[in-house]
């Protein structure tokens, strides 16, 4: 038996990264899986197809996260496929980077709509099911930069920072009704994004890091896995780093 059996997730922002490791483990565990992003293309057709492999139903959604309409209404539609959500994944993020005096409003406007008004948009969508279900598992995905701050990404750590404080208001606010609510904060994870940057670049950041390498998007999904399981019953406003014990 899997830790998620029976368990439908929604996950945002899951065609690729750490939210597809997260939705490949969650369907290992036995979850059905919704997951929405901003086009649904063959990558996330494949990804579709790889879930569905497993034997547990999938559907990818092609929604504007940052778009509370759209949210609301994509959310309703998952419910009418699948019949519940009992775990919601806020996955959705994008950096825009630059250094405070030279960041435009637009950067700044993006990253907080795209990272979390998002969060916001889905979790109050979700809301109304979970405790009509009278349980539910919400993780906000934040960052450690969310945590300590990083000169260059005032946008990005600022909507990191708020996801973690969400995900805390969210826990005393739902608790009552069975709802828990985390936040995982990733330190360097090796990704599409981290790729891309030199090896020399790659190295100095192993360097601070105890563990002495960068993360996987399935260390991030096993952490996942037991904030959306029932290993996790009583654990709720937690942020826990996934790092390599960079930021303690």
């Amino acid at each position: 038996m899997g830790l998620l059996d029976g368990k439908t997730a929604l996950v945002t922002g899951a065609a690729r990264g750490i939210g597809k490791a997260i939705a490949l483990k969650f369907a290992a565990e036995g979850a059905n899986i919704a997951f929405t992003d901003l086009l649904i293309d063959d990558n996330a057709e494949a990804t579709v197809k790889e879930i569905e492999a497993m034997g547990v139903k999938a559907k990818g959604y092609a929604s504007n996260a940052a778009n509370f309409e759209d949210t609301e209404k994509v959310v309703g539609q998952i419910h009418a496929d699948f019949g519940r959500i009992d775990i919601l994944v806020n996955n959705a993020g994008i950096t825009r980077d630059g250094l405070m005096m030279r960041m435009s409003e637009q950067q700044w406007d993006m990253v907080i709509n795209v990272n979390l008004k998002s969060a916001f948009n889905f979790i109050h969508a979700c809301t109304p099911v979970m405790m009509r279900q009278k349980a539910g598992s919400i993780i906000n995905m934040a960052s450690v930069v969310g945590v300590h701050g990083n000169a260059g990404q005032a946008n990005y750590a600022a909507s990191k920072a708020g996801m973690i404080a969400l995900a805390k208001s969210i826990a005393q606010e739902l608790g009552s009704r069975g709802i828990r609510a985390n936040a995982i904060a990733p330190g360097f994870i090796l990704t599409d994004m981290t790729a891309a940057l030199s090896d020399e670049v790659r190295a100095e950041w192993a360097k601070k890091i105890p563990l002495r390498r960068g993360g996987t998007p399935e260390d991030v999904a096993n952490v996942a896995t037991f904030l959306a399981s029932d290993l996790s019953s009583y654990v709720s406003g937690q942020v826990i780093q996934v790092d390599g014990g960079m930021n303690m």
